[in-house]
C-alpha cells in the first residue's frame, strides 16, 4: 500500500512539473511548485512512518514549512514587488516543449533501468520520475526568459535530487537535510535579490537582456 502511494505521489510530482511546462502565468507556476513540495513531503512521511525512519518526519516537516509555504510566499511577494505575472514567449513553444520534454522523460526512464537495483519496482519508479524532472528542469532553465522561472526549474531539480535520496535510498543524515535546506533558502533569497536587480536596471525579468552588460 505504502508503494502504491509512493509511486502515485512520484507520478503526481512529474504531472505537476509538466503543468509548469505549459505555463505562461507565474503565480500558477509558483503554486504548481508548493504542490510538487507537498507530494515530496508526502512521500517522505509515508515512508518514514512505514519504515520507522524518524528523520524522514522531520524531512517532510521541513518540507512543507520551507518548499510548501515559505518560498512560494517569498516568490509571489516577488512577482507582486515587480508587476511581472506572465512569462512572455519562450526560446520554444509550449506544444514543442511538452513533445520534448515528453521525449526527456522517456529517456529518463531508459536510464534508470540501466541502474543498479533497476529490478526492484519502486526504486526503479522513483529513480525514472527523478531523472525525467531533472533533465525537464534543466530544459526549463535554457528555455524560458523569465528569472522566475528560472528559479523554479532550479528548485524542482532540487526536487528531484531529494526525492531520490528519500524515495531509492536509506535516506540523508538529518544534519546534511538540514544543511541543504539551508542552502536552499539562502539560494532563493539571493536569487530574489537578483532578480530585483534585473528588474531595476532593465524594467523586465528577461534574463537574456543581460547579454547587454557584454563589453
Amino acid at each position: 500500500m505504502t508503494h502504491d502511494f509512493v509511486i502515485l505521489c512520484a507520478a503526481g510530482m512529474l504531472v505537476s512539473l509538466y503543468l509548469m511546462v505549459g505555463q505562461k502565468a507565474l503565480v500558477v507556476a509558483i503554486r504548481l511548485y508548493g504542490v510538487q513540495s507537498l507530494l515530496l513531503a508526502a512521500i517522505a512521511f509515508a515512508l518514514g512512518t512505514a519504515g520507522g525512519r524518524h528523520h524522514l518526519l522531520v524531512t517532510a516537516a521541513l518540507t512543507v514549512v520551507l518548499k510548501a509555504a515559505l518560498i512560494p510566499w517569498f516568490l509571489q511577494r516577488v512577482i507582486n514587488r515587480i508587476g511581472i505575472r506572465r512569462e512572455i514567449e519562450p526560446f520554444v513553444n509550449v506544444p514543442t516543449s511538452l513533445l520534448l520534454c515528453l521525449g526527456l522523460t522517456v529517456v529518463g526512464y531508459r536510464v534508470s533501468l540501466g541502474l543498479a537495483g533497476a529490478s526492484q519496482g519502486v526504486s526503479h519508479q522513483v529513480v525514472g520520475v527523478a531523472l525525467s524532472m531533472v533533465l525537464i528542469g534543466l530544459f526549463l532553465m535554457v528555455t524560458r526568459r523569465k528569472a522566475i522561472t528560472q528559479i523554479l526549474a532550479l528548485l524542482t531539480v532540487e526536487n528531484a535530487v531529494f526525492l531520490v535520496a528519500v524515495g531509492a535510498t536509506v535516506g540523508m543524515p538529518l544534519v546534511v537535510e538540514l544543511g541543504i535546506s539551508f542552502d536552499v533558502i539562502l539560494a532563493v533569497l539571493v536569487l530574489g535579490v537578483l532578480v530585483n536587480r534585473i528588474v531595476d536596471r532593465f524594467e523586465s525579468m528577461d534574463t537574456s537582456r543581460l547579454s547587454s552588460l557584454r563589453g
